[in-house]
C-alpha cells in the first residue's frame, strides 16, 4: 500500500474520529441544556407561587394595620378569647 493511501486513511479515520466525539459532545449538551431548562421552568413556578403566598400576606399585614375588626377577629380565633357575654363552644373533629 503506498504511503499516499495511508496517509488518506489515517486522514480519514481522525476525521471520523474527531466528528464522532463532536456529536456525542453535542448530543450531552444538548441534554444537559434540556435539563436546565426544566429546572428554570420549575424554579419560574416556584417563584410566581412564592410571589402569590407573599402577596397574600401583604393584604393580611395591611388588614391588620388598619382594619381593628379584622385584628379582633383573629385574636378570637387565634387565641380562643371571647367576649363576656359569649360563649364558645369546642368540638373535637
Amino acid at each position: 500500500m503506498p504511503i499516499r493511501q495511508i496517509i488518506v486513511v489515517f486522514y480519514l479515520l481522525l476525521f471520523l474520529g474527531v466528528g464522532a466525539a463532536s456529536a456525542v459532545f453535542f448530543w450531552q449538551t444538548r441534554q444537559e441544556y434540556n435539563r436546565l431548562r426544566q429546572v428554570e421552568q420549575a424554579t419560574r413556578l416556584r417563584l410566581a407561587e412564592a410571589e402569590e403566598r407573599l402577596r397574600e400576606q401583604e393584604r393580611v399585614l395591611e388588614r391588620l394595620r388598619t382594619d381593628p375588626a379584622y385584628v379582633e377577629m383573629k385574636i378570637r380565633q387565634r387565641m380562643g378569647y371571647a367576649r363576656p357575654d359569649e360563649f364558645i363552644f369546642r368540638f373535637e373533629n
